[in-house]
């Protein structure tokens, strides 16, 4: 007989195959298995949280996490047993009894998100040595500094947590922080110096951090309708300053001499981060900011609306302490560190104003020069009344 029907094992019934629209599998296979539960619901998670007896290999887990928590200094990342809720461990030392370290904590976040502030860092999660992950653009904040901190609370700046260094150095802002962040309920997490300075990448923190939502720009037409009801409006406009300690330096300096908002553009220049926050000293909490698509277009805007608009530049032809116009509507354009002025932005400014400098420098800081030229509106202005 042909072939090899003679040899042992040989199937004698017809083979049935798959049945069709399995993909190979059979109809049991293709059932549905019903919701996905959460961790803290599943068994074998090493986040389960329920009342029955843990598998051995999830009690291993969890217990594997505890000793690593332990050794780093921070809260493990599990569930506690029998219940439904994060670990919280620790009470605080600053300002009396509220504050508690979370389960977040470690990785310095809440439910919106870690945070940490380095520079302009923005929360996100952590990427392994080696790699660089873009962070989100909308992303928590990390505020920094105790003047920062202060001033957002008293303003009543949306935050969702509050991060205070164990063994801080109690003086009246750390308690009227802690008292103030516990009055509007928000979280208030004691950590370990070290475990803020890695959530800040070592920048200076002064023991005290607020986690806030992204800064929140006012509309440009709104921050030029409310100038404009002042007596004497004044703004200020930035081109191109890419350095947020020198962002942050001139919303302080606008602040200071009086003027009503600050505006900028959205791209190629620096936004309000954590470090133009902690650099205002809270002043951007008091001052309307405002990011604009074309800078150009908006300064337009405020000439059709009156203003006189100023541009810094070392080889203006008007001396600052010749400006006239500074008594009336003003606005006052600061140029980029580098290249200064734009060359539209220059050619829409109908002056440009240098300072006078006795010695052989090139030109001043773009911050310093703002104020300079800030305070000496502000000088002209109080003689003016």
């Amino acid at each position: 007989m042909p072939g090899n029907s003679q040899r042992r094992g040989r199937r004698t019934t017809a083979k049935k195959g798959a049945s069709a629209g399995t993909g190979g599998k059979n109809r049991e296979r293709l059932r549905g298995r019903g919701k996905t539960l959460p961790a803290d619901e599943r068994p074998w998670h090493k986040g389960y949280s329920g009342d029955e007896q843990l598998p051995s290999r999830t009690a291993w887990k969890q217990e594997k996490e505890r000793r690593a928590a332990s050794a780093e200094g921070r809260a493990p990342k599990i569930g506690v047993p029998g219940t439904k809720s994060t670990t919280r461990v620790g009470a605080s030392r600053a300002g009396g009894g509220g504050a508690a370290r979370g389960a977040g904590a470690s990785r310095g976040g809440t439910a919106r998100g870690g945070g940490r502030a380095a520079g302009s860092a923005r929360a996100g999660p952590r990427v392994a040595p080696g790699r660089r992950s873009a962070p989100p653009k909308e992303a928590a904040e990390l505020l920094l500094g105790r003047n920062p901190v202060l001033e957002a609370l008293r303003t009543h700046v949306p935050a969702t947590a509050l991060y205070v260094a164990q063994g801080i150095d109690i003086d009246d802002r750390v308690t009227e922080i802690v008292r103030t962040a516990g009055d509007r309920g928000i979280p208030v997490l004691e950590v370990s110096r070290a475990e803020l300075d890695r959530m800040t990448g070592g920048v200076l923190h002064q023991g005290v951090g607020l986690q806030v939502p992204p800064f929140a720009y006012e509309p440009f037409d709104d921050l030029l309708a409310a100038a404009s009801e002042a007596v004497a409006p004044l703004l200020v406009a930035l081109d191109g300053v890419t350095d947020p300690r020198n962002l942050g330096a001139v919303v302080r300096s606008a602040a200071a001499f009086g003027a009503h908002g600050v505006f900028l553009p959205e791209r190629r220049a620096a936004g309000m981060t954590a470090t133009a926050w902690r650099t205002s000293a809270g002043a951007a909490a008091r001052l309307p900011i405002a990011q604009v698509t074309n800078l150009t277009r908006s300064l337009k805007q405020c000439q059709e609306s009156g203003f006189t608009v100023v541009g810094l530049d070392a080889d203006g032809a008007t001396s600052v302490y010749d400006l006239e116009a500074a008594v009336g509507p003003l606005v006052v354009v600061v140029g980029s560190e580098g290249r200064g002025l734009s060359r539209l932005v220059g050619s829409t400014c109908d002056l440009r104003v240098s300072i006078p400098m006795t010695a052989t420098v090139e030109s001043l800081n773009a911050s310093v020069a703002a104020a300079v030229t800030l305070a000496e509106v502000a000088r002209r202005r109080a003689g003016a009344v």
